[in-house]
């Protein structure tokens, strides 16, 4: 694809969104087409991008704002907070919304659907070995509202109507394009702020649990790549994104406060609950070799990922 083609970018000024548009722009692989509840100028962080005002009730808007389109990634939703204060709101955006859009791309001829799901439809907490035939089990709003989001998306790929892919993400981290972004409830750019503000990290747990982890700049690739791959590659088009790397999460607080020593000269401190007895520190694999073997490569360093993520935090001070 190249940079003549448009990707409308739902959630476009978002953590991920934000990231992916400039991305595609830096690549010369696209030109980002941000989606926004409301018609506001370009951002300043990418003044090439163009915007689309969408109103999410309204199936001709949404059809107008494909129009012209080659590629929609969908990013719009709500987060995990949201959805357990309001399930019904979580149905209706992340599950009906998704299906409105998904039928005004496939009227206005765009080719490419692609839905950012979650590693959390398959459990809570994520254990064991984590593949895309893993049963998905949550009764979480979030999960659940999610697997109604991929499925729609995921039958209209089974029947041709469109190119129709779901990436299930496990947990992203990494400088977000702009300082009003929401990502500060994520766990490593939250540890990595409060190093800078504090000069100390405090855990709500022991940190025994793994989690996988996926720099934002692998993620943004991986999009890129899923919004380029040729059609008959798709397979059913279902497909897991992590980082194929599932430490503990004091280990991470650990290799944060080491690039805090090596970028400020000093180590934060690490304060947590100690563990219990009935604490599990089950293993995690987050399996990612249907994406890898798209021809994927995941080239992002973790180490370089926190770095950018405390020079963006040193910053805001």
């Amino acid at each position: 694809m190249g940079n003549s083609r448009k990707v409308l970018i739902t959630g476009g000024r978002g953590y991920v969104g934000g990231r992916l548009a400039q991305y595609l722009t830096r690549a010369t692989l696209a030109q980002p087409v941000l989606g926004s509840r409301q018609l506001r100028p370009s951002p300043d962080w990418l003044p090439a991008a163009a915007v689309a005002a969408m109103d999410w009730h309204s199936s001709e808007s949404l059809r107008r704002v494909c129009t012209g389109i080659d590629a929609v990634v969908h990013l719009a939703g709500m987060n995990a907070q949201d959805c357990v204060s309001d399930p019904v709101g979580a149905l209706e955006f992340n599950g009906l919304a998704t299906a409105r859009l998904l039928r005004a791309a496939i009227a206005a001829g765009v080719h490419r659907f692609v839905y950012i799901s979650t590693a959390h439809v398959y459990a809570s907490p994520l254990l064991g070995t984590i593949s895309e035939a893993s049963a998905t089990t949550s009764l979480h709003p979030y999960a659940t509202s999610h697997r109604a989001g991929e499925d729609v998306v995921l039958y209209a790929h089974q029947r041709a109507e469109i190119d129709g892919v779901a990436l299930r993400v496990s947990n992203s981290f990494g400088p977000p394009a702009h300082a009003g972004a929401n990502c500060w409830m994520l766990l490593v750019n939250d540890l990595c702020r409060q190093a800078v503000t504090t000069r100390s990290m405090v855990l709500r747990s022991a940190g025994t649990q793994h989690r996988d982890f996926v720099p934002l700049t692998d993620l943004c690739r991986a999009i890129a790549h899923m919004v380029e791959l040729p059609r008959s590659a798709l397979g059913d088009g279902l497909y897991n994104v992590g980082g194929r790397w599932a430490p503990t999460i004091i280990k991470m607080a650990q290799r944060i406060a080491d690039c805090c020593a090596e970028l400020y000269g000093f180590r934060p401190g690490i304060s947590r609950p100690e563990p219990v007895s009935h604490e599990s520190s089950a293993e995690l694999d987050y399996r990612i070799d249907k994406l890898l073997q798209t021809g994927f490569v995941p080239t992002a360093d973790v180490n370089s990922e926190i770095r950018a993520t405390l020079q963006f935090c040193r910053h805001l001070t």
